[in-house]
């Protein structure tokens, strides 16, 4: 059985099943495995980590502790509240008319950021005006159809993370800023922020960058640097903004100091840092990288709420959830007859009750004939279950959306 305690309750002989710490998207280390040392527990606690999961089957029991089933029932009450208001942007146009141009902007994007990688990386000048240009696509096509885009940010290679990574969370920016009613200027400088906010990476070494295993400490700590040369790599841009700089600085500090590269606290992190902060942990946890198994939207969501308080600002969470809905577009979610369906579109009215397309029915294995089904017309009995891994049926969800 698993069973979520306290940092404060770990002892030696428990057997750690999820160090909980995702939430440092860059932290590559054993997550799992029994405790030996009381040097193992101190290290764990100078990481921020407040919970972790144990298996009580494979090493000593806690009092302290409540299973991973009342965990997950509590995180999906929670985020089934937070999600009770309407949806952020109503769409402007269908998601088939936008994502013609979604997909232009979204290819674009990765060719433009990965050249100004590039000629940072050599010394050579950078031009930031495709970057202010594109800023402004980016929000000229969220502000048409949300889920064109941010569909497209679920669907992606995990070789090319770091590319894909930099556009999708200048997406959920946007689509954060729009729903926050941001001001034009202040949107685009944290747009920018967002598409930049991993420059600093073309002077980490790429032994570490690239490296498919686990980090050493070491390397973790070399890693982490990162934040701190894209704020000193956009300070000394010329045409880049102050929110810019700050935004692409603060992705990594969290709520309770525990992270860097300043180690700010609370309001000491700007609202814009903030965002970010969730936008960039959310993407990073549903991605498929070379060490992480993405979870799914809602999985990630759910995830986002436990760690609200502590790393990430619990007011700011719930915003973004109600901002992207219960269930994104582009979500497989599992319906109550056993049928698989992709969110197409979401209900304004009420989230739990998105448009559907089925295609595969998981009692008798077997795809079926592809039908749209709005869960919100009356006479229509069938309710979503969860979110589930498209993988675990082989199924691509890019041929449902348009």
């Amino acid at each position: 059985m698993i069973k979520r305690i306290p940092v404060s309750a770990l002892k030696v002989g428990m057997y750690i099943s999820d160090l909980n710490n995702d939430w440092i998207p860059h932290n590559t280390q054993r997550r799992r495995g029994v405790i030996k040392r009381d040097e193992t527990i101190e290290k764990i606690r100078k990481m921020g980590v407040q919970f972790v999961y144990i298996d009580v089957q494979k090493g000593i029991d806690s009092q302290d502790s409540e299973t991973a089933a009342e965990v997950d029932t509590r995180n999906d009450a929670a985020l089934q509240k937070a999600g009770e208001q309407t949806p952020g942007v109503a769409p402007k146009v269908s998601l088939s008319e936008e994502m013609i141009i979604a997909m232009g902007v979204h290819s674009q994007a990765q060719e433009l950021v990965s050249s100004f990688m590039s000629s940072a990386k050599m010394g050579a000048p950078v031009d930031v005006a495709p970057i202010h240009k594109l800023a402004d696509e980016l929000q000229n096509s969220v502000s048409r159809n949300a889920n064109a885009l941010g569909c497209l940010g679920r669907i992606r290679e995990k070789d090319n993370y770091l590319l894909e990574h930099s556009v999708n969370l200048s997406v959920l920016m946007t689509l954060f800023g729009q729903y926050r009613q941001l001001p034009a200027d202040v949107m685009h400088q944290t747009v920018v922020g967002a598409l930049l906010h991993d420059l600093g990476k073309i002077l980490t070494p790429d032994d570490v960058l690239h490296k498919p295993g686990r980090l050493s400490p070491e390397e973790f700590e070399v890693m982490k640097l990162h934040a701190r040369h894209s704020r000193d790599i956009l300070s000394a841009t010329e045409g880049i903004g102050e929110l810019t700089v700050i935004t692409a600085a603060q992705h990594h500090e969290r709520m309770d100091g525990s992270g860097y590269p300043e180690g700010l606290k609370g309001e000491e992190i700007s609202v814009y840092g903030r965002m970010v902060a969730i936008t960039d942990v959310y993407d990073a946890i549903t991605a498929d990288r070379v060490y992480h198994k993405g979870m799914t939207p809602t999985q990630g969501l759910k995830k986002l709420l436990e760690w609200s308080g502590s790393h990430l600002d619990a007011a700011l969470v719930k915003q973004f959830i109600r901002c992207i809905g219960l269930y994104p577009v582009g979500s497989l979610v599992l319906l109550d007859s056993g049928r698989l369906g992709v969110v197409v579109e979401i209900n304004e009215e009420d989230q739990r009750l998105p448009v559907v397309r089925v295609m595969y029915h998981t009692k008798f294995r077997m795809p079926i004939t592809v039908t749209t089904i709005d869960l919100s017309k009356s006479g229509n009995q069938d309710r979503i279950l969860r979110s589930v891994d498209p993988d675990d049926y082989q199924i691509d969800v890019r041929k449902f959306l348009s």
